[in-house]
């Protein structure tokens, strides 16, 4: 990281919030994207919008860059707003899309010297192309780049201006994990220097692993709010039992005795997999195993996991982050 991504102005406690959203609605037709959104994010800070495709993420994340206007409600950045700061705002604020489109006869350092264009002071050229490590892509055309090439010449082009705000859209979407695990390391560099940064993801791992706090919307609405741990902590189990039986079994599975065994906080079933939420998984699982034996089931699956976001959507909505 260069020496003007590491001299970001310290967080105060008595700053005004970086991201300030007050009843946001937007509609398209009779859909409801956007439903009174209510959100605050400090400076500095990485803020996750963790949800389902659908959800109602880009969209929010398109009226706060100025792509989209909102039908209702107040959008403040950094203290501006896009009706009278708009091109303030816009030299101040970076944008990686879901999906940015460049032009393929292009190389990587003629894309760069043309979004730096853009912007009254911002990073080099030499710094940009360092930052997302694409030295050896650096005379190549954009169209011989690789997807995750591509995803670092977005970022590099989000912050070729400099911002104190970045806004990422799925930006690991597509991406092979090595790829994907490139971007995590880049956007932590950004964390330690300060920057504000807000990202959109369906992936649970990506927010517990970038995120200070996490906002989990569904259906244009924010469901649950905080740090990862709180939110994981407020489904009130540690770990997550998920067992199977055999399929002519499956109407043989007595609820109520496994929910009676202590620790077992709360049951689900998916498509055949049923779910437990248990504290001190060292004695509920011999107990699950003893209460599953007594039943005489024929176990397919049997397997325990940590809680996660994940777990912590399903348990507001009784559906996962992959659903449509």
């Amino acid at each position: 990281m260069d020496d003007s991504q590491s001299k970001q102005r310290p967080v105060a406690p008595g700053d005004s919030p970086a991201l300030l959203l007050g009843g946001l609605r937007k509609a398209f037709g009779d859909v409801v994207a956007v439903d009174g959104l209510e959100l605050q994010v400090a400076r500095g800070e990485c803020f996750g919008l963790l949800g389902p495709n659908g959800a109602g993420k880009t969209t929010t994340i398109e009226i706060c860059e100025g792509l989209t206007t909102a039908d209702s409600g107040a959008v403040e950045l950094l203290g501006l707003n896009w009706q009278t700061g708009a091109d303030e705002l816009r030299q101040r604020i970076g944008v990686q899309l879901q999906e940015t489109q460049f032009p393929e006869k292009l190389t990587v350092e003629e894309t760069l010297r043309l979004f730096r264009s853009f912007y009254r002071r911002g990073l080099s050229v030499d710094d940009s192309i360092r930052t997302a490590q694409l030295e050896e892509k650096r005379a190549g055309r954009v169209g011989t780049l690789s997807g995750g090439q591509k995803q670092r010449l977005a970022m590099a082009c989000a912050l070729v201006g400099d911002p104190e705000m970045l806004f990422l859209d799925e930006p690991t979407t597509g991406l092979d994990p090595q790829a994907r695990r490139h971007l995590w390391d880049l956007v932590d560099a950004l964390k330690q220097a300060g920057r504000t940064i807000i990202l959109t993801t369906h992936y649970m791992e990506e927010a517990e692993r970038l995120c200070d706090r996490v906002a989990i919307m569904d259906h244009g609405r924010v469901i649950a709010q905080g740090s990862v741990p709180q939110l994981i902590a407020s489904i009130g189990a540690e770990h997550i039992v998920e067992f199977a039986v055999a399929e002519r079994e499956r109407h043989e599975v007595n609820i109520a005795s496994l929910l009676a065994i202590p620790g077992v906080q709360s049951h689900r079933v998916d498509a055949g997999l049923h779910q437990l939420s248990v504290i001190e998984l060292h004695t509920a699982v011999p107990a699950i195993f003893a209460a599953l034996d007594q039943q005489r089931l024929t176990l397919s699956e049997f397997r325990t996991h940590s809680a996660t976001l994940e777990d912590v959507f399903v348990n507001l909505t009784g559906r996962t982050l992959r659903d449509e």
